[in-house]
């Protein structure tokens, strides 16, 4: 359906990625530095670089599935997502924790006390080992399979990073729940898929 996609694709280099998360988290700042995002460009931010790491997140998740279902191979770009998924989520915490909360006591305090903080945190924790080994030699060190395997804690970084936007936000709200949907959904269709030799 798509597949007619894949040869231009081929044209554009993996590492234009980086450069355009980069470009936009850059674009984003500048925003809130100016005073374009609000009475409160902080906390705008901060959520702005929340969401779209959770975009990249997700676009990790689809690349599978938009390779079955419509032939749009886009599995060459898979580790710049991840990288750049990573990266903006460092982002994420350091306005929070520099520009927002500011003393590393009350980092430490709501790491502890507040449970979508606890859930973020544990998300980023996972996150790192995926980030150090998003490279050749590391795959070549620890065998395709061994890689393949810790690379399965996308799936649970993923979750959290649902559950995290739920838990921040005040009250009913439907986006959150939408994207803790799309990933369990996603998360799903692995779990059909599971006997049958496709790239996770």
């Amino acid at each position: 359906m798509l597949s007619f996609l894949n040869k231009p694709l081929r044209r554009v280099p993996p590492w234009a990625i980086y450069v355009a998360s980069a470009a936009w988290c850059g674009w984003l700042f500048y925003l809130a530095a100016t005073g374009r995002m609000g009475p409160e460009p902080i906390k705008a931010l901060e959520h702005a670089y929340g969401i779209y790491a959770l975009k990249l997140i997700v676009a990790i998740l689809l690349i599978t599935p938009l390779r079955k279902w419509t032939g749009l191979n886009l599995l060459r770009f898979r580790r710049a997502i991840g990288v750049s998924a990573f990266f903006v989520v460092v982002a994420h915490l350091a306005v929070w924790a520099i520009l927002d909360v500011q003393t590393f006591a009350r980092v430490w305090a709501d790491i502890v006390k507040r449970p979508y903080v606890t859930i973020g945190m544990a998300s980023l924790v996972l996150m790192l080992p995926l980030a150090i080994t998003s490279n050749d030699r590391s795959l070549r060190k620890l065998g395709a399979a061994a890689w393949r395997k810790l690379h399965l804690l996308t799936y649970p970084v993923a979750v959290l990073a649902g559950l995290h936007f739920i838990w921040l936000v005040k009250g009913f709200q439907i986006r959150p729940l939408l994207y803790l949907l799309v990933i369990l959904g996603l998360l799903a269709l692995r779990l059909k898929w599971k006997r049958r030799p496709i790239p996770a």
